[in-house]
């Protein structure tokens, strides 16, 4: 047994994935060389974060306490006088979101060079992935600005997609780095989720304010410069992407403005957990559909840590053991969502472990607005 187990009830046949079955992969697909992760300096517990802001109200101290969260890196308002933190405007936030960002974004950039043996003159093409504020110019020239990256690197911002968004932008990285056989490519997300945050005591901001902590994701990609010539890479191949959007739920996860605090403001409906669940399963049969293989053959499964309940209606939906997201629920337990670099804050975690054997198979998986469920095949 692989942690999994096939679900008996038959799913109609979905439309192909985009790129080919492993079996008929060509050799030297783009791989993951290395990987970086960085969060702020400052952790809090949910408790913590409670009295921080006085908060009382039994529900709300209930969904703070009841997530599986434990702590997450937040950067918090200053206090006021009155010991409480103050209120942001919407400047202050944006200006939070550019601070905040730049600086993980640096070093998550830096550890992942590092860990790819390679350096900031290496680097040909940067993406970056962000959902909690709007800069122009956008993080990737701030940051080869910053980090004095050649200004020939090619760029790219993928900017307002949500969670979801880290496997639509690694679909073109991988894609660029295909075409530019031996060169590096490198996607960063980039989330201060602190920058996104109202305070205003409902429900409903108190569900987003549980959940969301900052931090930042960075990932390198390389296809081999002549097939067969080259070792394989320290990480996985990369196979095939697919995604599932769906229409009717295009509401569910929004980042919009709000009149009454004049700021923007993040909303989760009570269903999500819901609606991601009953597709999974058509998601992860498209992926599969034409290589021959089923969930069961599946060896490890990178989840993005979208919350107790998300991960929950993965699970059973597609007959995963707790052992499979044994990372995902990991990640939400010491750092609570970060958004589109989540699932990558994952697989930093199953390759550290060194549980990946040469031949296993991986399903990465992310999920956010649109609604849209993103996957992608792997090969180690």
């Amino acid at each position: 047994m692989r942690g999994t187990q096939q679900r008996a009830a038959p799913v109609p046949r979905p439309a192909p994935a985009d790129g080919p079955a492993p079996e008929r992969a060509a050799a030297g697909a783009p791989g993951l060389v290395g990987v970086g992760t960085a969060v702020p300096p400052l952790s809090y517990t949910q408790q913590e974060v409670l009295d921080l802001f006085g908060i009382t109200d039994r529900r709300i101290r209930s969904v703070f306490l009841g997530g599986s969260i434990e702590r997450r890196n937040l950067t918090l308002p200053p206090l006021g006088p009155d010991g409480t933190p103050v209120e942001e405007s919407q400047g202050d936030l944006l200006r939070k979101h550019t601070e905040t960002g730049l600086r993980m974004g640096r070093e998550a950039v830096e550890r992942c060079l590092a860990d790819a043996g390679a350096d900031l003159r290496d680097l040909r093409y940067l993406c970056c992935v962000t959902s909690t504020g709007l800069l122009t110019p956008g993080l990737s020239a701030l940051l080869i600005r910053d980090l004095g990256i050649p200004p020939s690197c090619q760029r790219l911002d993928v900017v307002g997609m949500g969670c979801n968004a880290g496997l639509n932008a690694l679909n073109a990285v991988a894609g660029w780095a295909g075409a530019h056989p031996g060169e590096l490519a490198l996607m960063v997300c980039v989330e201060a989720c602190s920058a996104a945050y109202v305070f205003d005591g409902t429900m409903r901001s108190s569900v987003v304010n549980s959940l969301f902590g900052d931090g930042a994701a960075a990932v390198a990609v390389r296809a081999p410069e002549r097939p067969g010539d080259e070792a394989p890479p320290p990480g996985p191949e990369l196979l095939r992407f697919t995604s599932h959007i769906i229409p009717e739920a295009v509401s569910a996860m929004r980042y919009d403005w709000d009149d009454d605090h004049g700021k923007f403001s993040f909303s989760l409906d009570a269903d999500v957990p819901y609606v991601v669940g009953a597709h999974a399963e058509t998601a992860v049969y498209r992926l599969l559909d034409g290589t021959g293989l089923g969930i069961e053959d599946i060896d490890h499964w990178v989840v993005h840590s979208g919350g107790k309940k998300v991960i929950d209606a993965i699970r059973v939906n597609l007959g995963l053991s707790r052992h499979a997201v044994r990372h995902t629920t990991g990640v939400l337990r010491d750092q609570g969502n970060v958004s589109s670099g989540s699932f990558l804050f994952s697989y930093e975690r199953l390759r550290d472990e060194k549980a990946a054997l040469p031949g296993d198979l991986g399903v990465l998986m992310t999920m956010g607005p649109g609604s849209t469920i993103e996957t992608a095949l792997v090969r180690w």
